[in-house]
């Protein structure tokens, strides 16, 4: 079996809901004039939007990492030598340190 297209798994990922169960009934046939019988994606409004990687814990993973990287670049070693232990490019390490 092929791949699906890329916006197809992606609603795959997603659930909705039936609006009549949640729209108003004017709203509802407000929106009705414009898309009837399509599945359409309502996006949070930009307050409610959260950054990246505060809901996983990645976020804090990598400030940690970052400010590690820090630590042992003011101690002494060298960017190269802090990229082998990080398995990261040197590049990687002194927009790091420089950020």
């Amino acid at each position: 079996m092929g791949r699906l297209d890329p916006v197809i798994e992606r609603s795959k990922a997603l659930s909705y809901r039936n609006a009549k169960e949640i729209l108003p009934r004017e709203l509802l046939d407000e929106i009705q004039r414009y898309v009837r019988g399509e599945i359409i994606y309502i996006p949070k409004q930009n307050e409610e939007k959260i950054k990246w990687g505060i809901k996983n814990g990645s976020r804090k993973k990598y400030d940690k990492r970052n400010s590690d990287i820090k630590a042992l670049k003011k101690g002494g070693m060298t960017v190269d030598e802090i990229a082998g232990v990080y398995y990261l490019s040197s590049d990687s390490i002194r927009k790091i340190v420089s950020g």
